[in-house]
């Protein structure tokens, strides 16, 4: 270097600066003096002329400029949904004759019928519960729950013993 960067340091002047660059294989280069260069920039707005010449400076100038509004994701589901409330022309013409009403037990069983519906399960809503399942799944779900916390409390606890030492019984 043709000067000593710590003396350079305390006689810079403004718009002076120490500087270094990277070579092409990333290591820095030797610090140099070089001239910083204000911004070319001013405070203040633009005109309304000076906005319309950048604009139409611009690259992407007449790309922006057409308005689009496409049926958005919300308006087709209100579509959707108030064209499945609204009477088609079809459900006006005659209406169904209902279905022959019969004293008949849902399941065909009677009431032993009815109990394996409870206890097995049914297409109906009758021995279902809100998650749709039968009485023995609800508890073999409830069995293997309490075993797997069962389980689990046993590993924490021989985990936590052997790290923590574990109680020793007298």
């Amino acid at each position: 270097p043709a000067f000593d960067a710590a003396a350079a340091i305390t006689e810079l002047g403004v718009g002076e600066a120490l500087v270094s660059f990277l070579d092409e294989k990333g290591r820095p280069n030797v610090v140099e003096r070089a001239f910083i260069m204000p911004p070319a920039s001013r405070i203040g707005p633009l005109t309304a002329e000076e906005r319309q010449g950048v604009i139409k400076g611009s690259l992407v100038y007449g790309v922006y400029e057409t308005v689009l509004d496409r049926e958005s994701a919300y308006e087709k589901l209100k579509n959707k949904q108030a064209g499945e409330t609204a009477p088609t022309p079809a459900a006006n013409a005659a209406p169904a004759p209902a279905p022959a009403q019969s004293n008949a037990p849902a399941s065909g069983g009677g009431w032993l019928g009815g109990l394996g519906d409870l206890i097995g399960g049914s297409s109906g809503s009758g021995g279902r519960n809100k998650g749709g399942d039968s009485m023995i799944e609800m508890a073999a779900k409830s069995a293997a729950r309490t075993i797997g916390s069962q389980v689990g409390r046993e590993i924490i606890r021989g985990v936590l013993g052997s790290i923590l030492g574990g109680s020793r019984r007298r």
